[in-house]
């Protein structure tokens, strides 16, 4: 059976490092994980880097798709996930139970830490919608690529933070405040696809299909995501 290599966002690295850990999932064959910022994840993939298997976010699947990069028909919805809203450990957790309350929540900080991915274009474009985008420009702090939210809240770079819950709970000196409201939900999905270098495309298709298989949504949701119905892979497009 082949060892298959697989690249993955940071987003995604915990929940697969478990799933892909020897004797995880039964069936599943031998996978090596290299995890890394979304926006390198892609860049190295354009630059040429062989691998057999690429999850990220689905936008970004899908531009990897237009361009010709990925094994045609083999891309598929895996995972979503929430982002959420943290404060540094023993800070005071604003009110976000409404969209007014975390308006005000996000004009009242000192600092915004936000990251590289698609939790941080959410809350870019949220501040837009509420017409706060130049207000705060001076503010808003990006996590470098690769570099988790958690840690610019836990070493007091920010005083609140937005992004994917995976990558905040159980992050040391980290509180999560919890969900955005109603209006202001912003959902991510991943998705995972065989790289069209790749030599393995029945083997690396698959394991994808195992990845979203049922057995898989406990394991999935410890990490703060839940499991894509395979049945309602169609709703999800990677525009």
């Amino acid at each position: 059976m082949p060892t298959l290599s697989l690249l993955s966002s940071m987003a995604t690295s915990r929940v697969l490092g478990d799933l892909v850990a020897p004797g995880a999932l039964p069936g599943l064959p031998p996978v090596t994980l290299t995890s890394l910022g979304g926006v390198e994840v892609a860049r190295q993939i354009r630059s040429g880097t062989v691998a057999d298997l690429v999850i990220l976010a689905s936008k970004a699947i899908g531009a990897l798709d237009r361009d010709g990069l990925l094994a045609p028909g083999t891309a598929r919805a895996l995972f979503r996930s929430e982002a959420v809203i943290a404060v540094p450990e023993g800070a005071e957790c604003p009110d976000i139970s409404t969209a007014g309350a975390l308006r005000q929540a996000v004009e009242s900080a000192d600092r915004i830490g936000y990251s590289t991915g698609p939790s941080g274009d959410g809350l870019l474009g949220l501040l837009d919608r509420w017409g706060l985008g130049d207000e705060l420009a001076g503010r808003l702090v990006q996590a470098e690529p690769g570099v988790p939210v958690g840690r610019l809240l836990a070493e007091g770079q920010v005083t609140i933070g937005i992004q994917q819950r995976g990558e905040l709970q159980s992050v040391p000196g980290v509180a999560i405040v919890g969900s955005l409201p109603p209006g202001c939900e912003i959902m991510t999905v991943f998705s995972g696809a065989v790289l069209a270098r790749s030599d393995e495309v029945a083997a690396a298709t698959a394991c994808l299909k195992r990845l979203s298989a049922p057995d898989v949504r406990d394991i999935a949701r410890r990490h703060g995501l839940d499991l894509v119905d395979p049945d309602h892979q169609a709703t999800f497009d990677l525009t």
